[in-house]
């Protein structure tokens, strides 16, 4: 199906200046890019052999939020078909992506939805053809070890605001019990953090949500890499 040049690229590592990183929880989780996936995509098989179709794509909730912005959440399915050179054999994988849009108009945040979830459902159909598409990302022993390397600078970061420190660090520490005033995020894959005084935003996507986050009024604290919300200000 492959051929040695597909199978060389295919099986080499990843390059460390394509991976970006975000949060969830207290591991640090490491990814690729939609557009990143595509260009390797373009590289490894060829600008005409290889296509995706969408097989899904469904509006999952709308709302607006107390800065009147839409938030709009869509799931997608996509399936991605691979040819040999002469277009002989194919190969197809499929998944499933998650996209939120927020934005003034509706419009907007209907298209920024169906974009974001196309382009995860793409991303995750890719991987499984390995490591050059972030596959070997999703373990979760690296990602592990990757938080481990940078325990010691995010330490010395939490060192330099213990006043941030103490107030994320309340004994409760449960689910929120209004889950339901923070729809939105729940529906995106979050879940909102009661600390006592301070709610904080714990899930895979706190980066990539961030824009949605932020309308909410959390605001993001570099040494703790967290969103925090004084309690009192929630309507």
């Amino acid at each position: 199906m492959f051929n040695d040049k597909q199978l060389q690229i295919l099986n080499s590592e990843l390059d460390s200046s394509r991976i970006k990183m975000r949060d969830k929880g207290n591991i640090s989780l490491s990814y690729i890019e939609g557009h990143d996936a595509i260009e390797t995509a373009n590289r490894v098989f060829g600008f005409g052999n290889w296509d995706y179709t969408i097989s899904k794509l469904e509006q999952v909730s709308q709302e607006v939020n107390q800065n009147q912005n839409n938030v709009v959440c869509y799931k997608a399915v996509v399936q991605v078909l691979i040819h040999s050179e002469n277009h002989s054999q194919d190969v197809s994988r499929e998944d499933v992506g998650f996209g939120t849009g927020v934005a003034k108009t509706l419009a907007d945040a209907h298209e920024g939805a169906a974009k974001e979830a196309v382009t995860d459902a793409l991303k995750r159909a890719l991987r499984s053809f390995g490591n050059q598409f972030g596959n070997s990302l999703y373990s979760k022993d690296k990602n592990h070890n990757n938080n481990s390397n940078n325990g010691n600078y995010q330490n010395q970061q939490s060192a330099n605001n213990n006043y941030h420190q103490q107030q994320y660090n309340q004994p409760s520490q449960q689910p929120y019990q209004y889950q339901n005033d923070f729809s939105a995020l729940i529906n995106a894959g979050l879940q909102i953090i009661d600390n006592g005084d301070i709610l904080t935003v714990a899930g895979e996507g706190i980066y990539e949500r961030k824009d949605l986050i932020k309308q909410f009024g959390f605001r993001w604290s570099a040494p703790d890499k967290l969103w925090y919300l004084d309690k009192r200000k929630v309507a």
